[in-house]
């Protein structure tokens, strides 16, 4: 896990609502259950081997589906 140069901002009532969520489900920080959350959607998106191999069209063809971009 990178400590350096990883720095994500989000807005801060976007932050303690997920501080929230993060107490109500049990995770150690609200640090914690973004990372997971993240996780999850790029999972769903990218599918579970976080789409190597994946062609750009592949990509592109699922981001549309999900209504991402048109």
């Amino acid at each position: 896990m990178a400590v350096f140069g990883n720095k994500v901002r989000i807005d801060d009532e976007l932050y303690a609502r997920a501080k929230k969520c993060a107490e109500l489900a049990g995770y150690s920080s609200a640090e914690e259950f973004i990372q997971h959350v993240v996780e999850k959607e790029i999972n769903k998106i990218m599918g579970s081997d976080s789409g190597e191999g994946d062609t750009p069209e592949e990509i592109k063809k699922r981001l549309q589906g999900l209504g991402y971009i048109e």
